[in-house]
């Protein structure tokens, strides 16, 4: 099995789902995006996660986007797959992409948000049992946790050995850091922006969307936030990582849908989002190009 401590270090590339027009699966555009993507020094590429639109998607097509993935990046980093939906879903698509090649698994919060811990331990249980790969948590939006609910589910769940935080509280997620220990590893994820707070609590990598349109500027990101150049970040933040997430603020849902127009035209296949996300507005199309231009030296 695989070592999340020891293989996940800098940057997990988060590649979106292309779609076509009719909203069908763009799979050689996924392919060459990986394969793309997999010609810079990422730790890793998650395939259907959430930039990679895995609630829009069928148990099916997920699992197909992870082989189509596997055989693109051909065993240039490792794959990690997003499961989801609910336990007996989760575990036919952790299964399927064992089988299809992917290396660990990130497991998004079930369906139903008021789920007990018992029941939630349980979803867990059952996703590290039905397959042998190890397991990541998603901690995002109701799913959240205190030091003590992540002793218990380590303990109960023992292929669970990464931790991806979606939160983005620092003050919470650096208690857990410094409660739990190095049991597993600690990875900084509900985006971009919130790396250099990631990095200052002591996470190892984090999860970038912006691997999409500039993986340069993602490995730079993670390079300053190892190294404790803060200095460095925040001149980052300010030139091309703030102003991208203020376009991507304007409307719900535009943390997807900023990003694959972003790579439309920068020449990627992307395509359009699946409901109920929505595309972006014609007239703010003009403000995405301008920003593009800014982020030429990092393409």
């Amino acid at each position: 099995m695989l070592d999340p401590k020891k293989a996940f270090h800098g940057v997990f590339g988060f590649p979106v789902t292309p779609f076509q027009k009719d909203l069908s699966l763009d799979l050689a555009g996924l392919e060459r995006n990986c394969d793309w993507m997999a010609g810079y020094p990422f730790c890793s590429q998650v395939i259907a996660g959430g930039t990679g639109e895995v609630y829009s998607m069928t148990p099916e097509e997920s699992i197909e986007c992870v082989r189509v993935a596997v055989k693109a990046i051909n065993g240039r980093m490792p794959v990690v797959a997003g499961v989801a939906y609910n336990a007996t879903m989760a575990c036919q698509m952790a299964r399927g992409m064992e089988k299809a090649g992917a290396e660990a698994l990130l497991v998004m919060p079930p369906y139903y948000i008021n789920a007990p811990e018992e029941g939630l331990f349980q979803y867990f249980e059952a996703i590290g049992n039905s397959c042998g790969l190890p397991l990541s948590f998603y901690t995002r939006d109701w799913a959240a946790f205190s030091p003590a609910q992540v002793q218990r589910l380590l303990d109960r769940v023992p292929s669970l050995k990464m931790w991806k935080d979606g939160q983005g509280d620092m003050r919470k997620y650096q208690r857990i850091i410094c409660e739990v220990g190095d049991r597993i590893a600690w990875i900084g994820g509900i985006g971009d922006d919130c790396a250099p707070g990631y990095f200052a609590v002591g996470c190892q990598a984090y999860t970038s969307s912006i691997s999409n349109i500039a993986p340069k500027l993602s490995l730079l990101i993670a390079e300053k936030g190892l190294a404790g150049d803060y200095a460095g970040l925040a001149e980052l933040m300010k030139k091309y990582v703030h102003p991208l997430y203020a376009l991507r603020d304007r409307c719900k849902g535009y943390e997807v849908s900023m990003m694959k127009s972003a790579m439309e035209i920068l020449g990627h296949a992307a395509g359009p989002v699946r409901p109920p996300l929505t595309n972006i507005k014609d007239s703010e199309m003009a403000d995405l190009r301008k920003l593009m231009d800014v982020y030429a030296d990092m393409i």
